[in-house]
């Protein structure tokens, strides 16, 4: 613990500084840092090359790596929305006068001091940095290896700004990125208030197993879309394609497409040269396999069980063929990780079958599953999506970085 506690320390001590910045005060801070990571571009790519250069192309982690104009500038605009948001904090959310006298309020107060831990994606430096500004908390960001100078690199211009505001640097720091650390993160009790994992289904479990302080869950995503008998094909291919090759790496990626036997076929037909022309490896299960086998699908496998419930993070996904609404149900509730689900139906009552009963963060009706993002919602930006049901659900944003307090003023009474 000794090798970070006086990072811990100084965090604990930064809270005063930042919780009471005023709202125009938060949004100075972040507006700053939008127009600084612009300015700097050229140095954030710089130090994301020797990143990217550690990392195999062949890994699909890789993409999730990138920085680069466009991205940096979608960040910026990015923290120009979370600064345009409503403060979160301070709102009142409900008064009453007792029969004694004793006037109670509940309003909303920040978290406190906010670690994240997550693996190789820098965007979420920044995203969550400027979401814990904005809502008067203090980040402890401990990101993994394959980013370690694109971090360093970043967070060095956040506390530049923090410093520049008259603020304490350490409302946003950068822990040590070797694992021998990271029981210490999860076990620093009194310094951090609650710690949130955003990564790969091992680092979650490993955070929930480990961790004394509490955990709030940013959940990996196994993402089914269910193409029903009534289905547009064209359209439902569509969707298929956008929601497994726009963007692979990402947790609100494509998994597994689960296809009414009905239009199995002619469904399979349309789909296979789309993502064949991506080069998408497909383990099907027996019906599918057959189909595109006849098809001469070219990167066709069997299915194991494996392969359903598997998050691919890659060009790969899984095909199963269902008998009607109550089996593609059924499938999607046994393998779904609760993050993002989809129908594409023409029946009305069908899918609002699927989307009542479909236990999942996020349900979707002739729509991609990609749209799962705290910006794409209105949110600003995200700090991850959570699949789980206590405090945060779905995009977790800036909305649920803060608690209650009750404040109590009275004249003297006692009890």
């Amino acid at each position: 613990m000794e090798n970070i506690q006086q990072q811990l320390i100084k965090a604990k001590k930064a809270q005063t500084s930042i919780s009471s910045l005023s709202d125009q005060g938060k949004k100075d801070v972040i507006n700053s840092l939008a127009v600084l990571i612009k300015a700097q571009s050229e140095q954030i790519i710089s130090e994301n090359l020797k990143d990217l250069n550690k990392m195999p192309d062949t890994d699909p982690k890789k993409d999730r790596l990138l920085l680069n104009e466009a991205r940096i500038s979608d960040l910026a605009a990015s923290l120009n929305d979370v600064a345009a948001l409503k403060d979160p904090t301070n709102t009142l959310l409900s008064e009453s006068t007792l029969d004694n006298g004793l006037f109670i309020q509940k309003k909303t107060v920040p978290l406190g001091v906010v670690g994240v831990i997550y693996e190789s994606r820098p965007n979420v430096t920044i995203d969550v940095a400027a979401l814990c500004i904005r809502s008067g908390n203090v980040c402890l960001l401990r990101g993994g290896q394959d980013a370690y100078h694109t971090n360093l690199y970043v967070v060095s211009l956040i506390q530049q700004v923090l410093e520049s505001h008259g603020l304490d640097k350490n409302v946003v720091q950068q822990l040590p990125a070797d694992r021998k650390y990271i029981l210490d993160i999860l076990q620093a009790e009194g310094y951090i208030d609650v710690i949130i994992p955003r990564g790969s289904n091992q680092l979650i479990e490993f955070v929930r197993k480990n961790a004394l302080v509490p955990v709030i869950e940013t959940g990996a995503g196994v993402c089914h879309t269910y193409v029903e008998a009534t289905a547009k094909l064209e359209e439902a291919a569509a969707i298929v394609v956008n929601a497994k090759v726009s963007r692979p790496s990402v947790c609100n990626a494509l998994d597994t497409v689960v296809v009414d036997k009905a239009v199995a076929e002619p469904f399979l037909k349309i789909l296979a040269p789309l993502l064949s022309k991506y080069e998408v490896e497909i383990f099907a299960d027996e019906t599918s396999y057959s189909i595109l086998n006849d098809l001469k699908y070219p990167q066709l496998k069997q299915a194991s069980t494996e392969d359903f419930g598997r998050e691919f993070l890659d060009l790969k996904c899984s095909v199963k063929v269902v008998e009607g609404v109550d089996e593609a149900i059924a499938h999607i509730l046994n393998f779904s990780s609760k993050h993002s689900e989809a129908i594409v139906t023409e029946h009305d009552s069908k899918a609002e079958r699927f989307l009542n009963e479909i236990d999942a963060a996020v349900v979707y009706l002739n729509a991609s599953t990609r749209f799962t993002d705290g910006q794409v919602f209105g949110l600003g930006a995200e700090i991850g999506i959570s699949t789980q049901k206590l405090h945060a659900r779905g995009p977790f944003a800036l909305e649920k970085l803060v608690t209650e307090k009750w404040v109590v003023r009275g004249k003297g009474q006692i009890r």
